[in-house]
């Protein structure tokens, strides 16, 4: 069975989707449609934009979406077995199994980075990779920070997990991580405590705009980050896409579970090739290819 998955910020370079605006006409009128909702011209930067210009969450988020689902959609032998996005991604997988149109998805993806955006301007906050540790280490070491914010956000597979929360909270967490045996603790150039309790402000921005927004019976399950299990029922994606923004990812768990359930080859969509070393190191066995 063929897994198709799709991934988050972090994916993004400069050039990004280029060669395949020029190159296929059903990829180009997804580019140019984005343009067009937007009402700015975001292929100028995702083309010729600089890093920094990229990084910026409110063009990252909505350029790594369009040209997931453009690489997706314009392919003549795209059939899912089954779908799932790692953070942001989750948004292209539901394009991608007929869940959400193109354009609604597009909106609230870019919400969504806006409400983020905020979120991280009310509280500075960042991001850590731990490397090296057992997830439960990590755990019990960040519930051990007492008086700041600081959880496990990203479960991406076994040996390497995202802590999330205050500048203060990391930075405790990640000395007390040194001590416990990690290999490394990398601070991550990021704007803000992503999949943590500091984004309650952007997860109320956006359940609004979920709730207010047209979703479809999909053609076949997403596994989504919250509870790394399979969904066809509307009214749980939708609850699930809402938490997913204050809840960990749990990449790692929702890989193995896509093995159990049958999947062979997973197929990543998008910039870059990070999903595709996350699987291989989930599931030696797994084939892991790029579309």
């Amino acid at each position: 069975m063929k897994a198709y998955i799709f991934p988050g910020q972090g994916a993004q370079f400069s050039g990004m989707g280029k060669d395949l605006y020029e190159a296929n006409p059903n990829a180009k009128h997804y580019f140019n449609k984005a343009n067009e909702v937007l009402g700015f011209t975001i292929t100028e930067t995702m083309f010729a934009g600089t890093v920094d210009e990229l990084k910026q969450t409110r063009i990252t988020q909505p350029a790594i979406f369009i040209h997931s689902v453009a690489v997706a959609l314009s392919n003549d032998s795209f059939q899912p077995d089954m779908v799932a996005g790692h953070s942001l991604g989750e948004f292209s997988a539901l394009v991608a199994n007929k869940a959400l149109g193109f354009e609604d998805a597009l909106r609230l993806v870019y919400k969504r980075a806006m409400a983020m955006q905020r979120a991280c301007e009310l509280n500075p906050s960042t991001m850590a990779a731990v490397l090296g540790l057992d997830d439960n280490i990590v755990e019990e070491i960040c519930a051990s920070v007492a008086g700041e914010v600081v959880v496990a956000a990203n479960y991406n597979c076994p040996g390497q997990l995202v802590i999330s929360g205050s500048v203060k909270g990391v930075e405790l967490a990640s000395e007390k991580l040194k001590a416990a045996g990690a290999k490394r603790v990398l601070p991550l150039q990021v704007g803000g405590a992503f999949h943590s309790p500091l984004m309650e402000p952007a997860r109320q921005e956006l359940a609004a705009a979920i709730e207010a927004t047209v979703f479809n019976k999909p053609i076949c399950p997403v596994y989504q980050n919250v509870n790394a299990l399979p969904s066809s029922d509307v009214e749980e994606i939708k609850k699930n896409l809402v938490a997913q923004l204050t809840a960990p990812v749990r990449w790692t768990q929702s890989v193995q579970q896509m093995v159990k359930d049958g999947a062979t080859t997973f197929i990543e969509c998008g910039p870059g090739k990070v999903l595709q070393g996350l699987v291989k190191k989930i599931s030696p066995q797994s084939e892991a290819l790029s579309l």
